[in-house]
This record gives structure tokens, sequence and C-alpha cells, in this order.
């Protein structure tokens, strides 16, 4: 990988609260869609709609273990939703690596919620840690993201990075040819 690894993005704030879990971000009933038609029915029980609202290089804020539940590819649907980075209070280890593995970098930063409110714009540097609230003009200090996952999100993901490094084909292979 590089020797520096850069991960900043500036977008405004979409923000949600404590113990929010995979079900409300990616309902039972999106599971058969595309995953554009999916993407359209993020957090749909809470937020009717909002995945509408949400602009290429919008960033979530969240609250205390953002993401708890099932292993449902929440990563894919927000990306998709055009949700470039992930902050919170906490986020669950499975969200954050389901994040990861769709190439969405996402930090703990305790405060966060409190530092923002929707509509703010937010600088995150991913690599330092470092959460800035432009629209306030404070600056929050986050954990920053270890770089064996910073490495995934900056290589597209984890498949992309297989792919890359050879530990998987590009194009699948048929077992029963010879």
């Amino acid at each position: 990988m590089t020797d520096k690894l850069e991960i900043k993005h500036t977008g405004r704030v979409w923000k949600f609260g404590d113990q929010i879990n995979t079900d409300l971000i990616m309902p039972s009933a999106s599971f058969r869609l595309s995953e554009k038609d999916r993407a359209k029915m993020a957090f749909s029980a809470i937020r009717p709609g909002w995945a509408a609202g949400v602009q290429p290089g919008d960033i979530l804020i969240g609250g205390q273990n953002f993401g708890l539940g099932s292993g449902r590819p929440v990563g894919s649907v927000l990306r998709m939703c055009g949700i470039v980075g992930l902050v919170a209070e906490s986020i669950n280890g499975l969200c954050l690596r389901n994040c990861v593995n769709y190439s969405l970098p996402g930090i703990d930063c305790p405060g966060i919620s409190a530092a923002f409110e929707e509509g703010d714009i937010a600088r995150v540097d991913f690599i330092t840690g470092k959460v800035e609230n432009v629209t306030r003009n404070t600056t929050l200090q986050g954990k920053p993201l270890v770089t064996l996952l910073a490495e995934i999100v900056v290589s597209g993901g984890v498949i992309p990075m297989l792919i890359r490094e050879g530990y998987v084909e590009t194009e699948p292979t048929d077992a029963t040819s010879d």
C-alpha cells in the first residue's frame, strides 16, 4: 500500500441517535431489491424519504453503538445513497467492518453528537481522527482508523483489495472444467 494514506472528506451532516440497528438502516423488505432500490429504503422505518435527500459527499453522524445487529451490507447501502463517511460516538464492530469492506470509512468520536446539528458541514480526517465542524468552527479528536482498515478503504473495499493482491480472481472460474 502507499506510504502515506489519506482519507479526508468534507460534507453535509445527517444525524442519527443511539442504538441505530442494521434493521433500521437496511429493512428486510429491501433484501431482494437491486442495490439502487435497496438504497432508496435506507432508514425508511424512522426517516421515510431520507435517502432522496442525501447528496453525494454527505457524512453520517451517529450516537452510541451505531449499527448494532446483524451483518447486513449497510456499508453498501450507505455508499449507494451517497454517504462518504461515518462518525459516531461508537460504531458497532460488525457494522464498522461491513462499512470498511465497501470502502466507507468510519471512526468513533466521543462528543460528536453534541458537536453537530443536522445540516452542519463536517470535515473529517479518518487517518488522524480529527473532526471539524466547519459551520460552528469547533474541533474534536476521534479515534483514528487503524492502518489495515484504512488500506482497505483506499483500495476501494475488501474485494478490490483482494483482487489487486492476487488472492481473488477477477473473473469467476468453473471448478468443473479442466
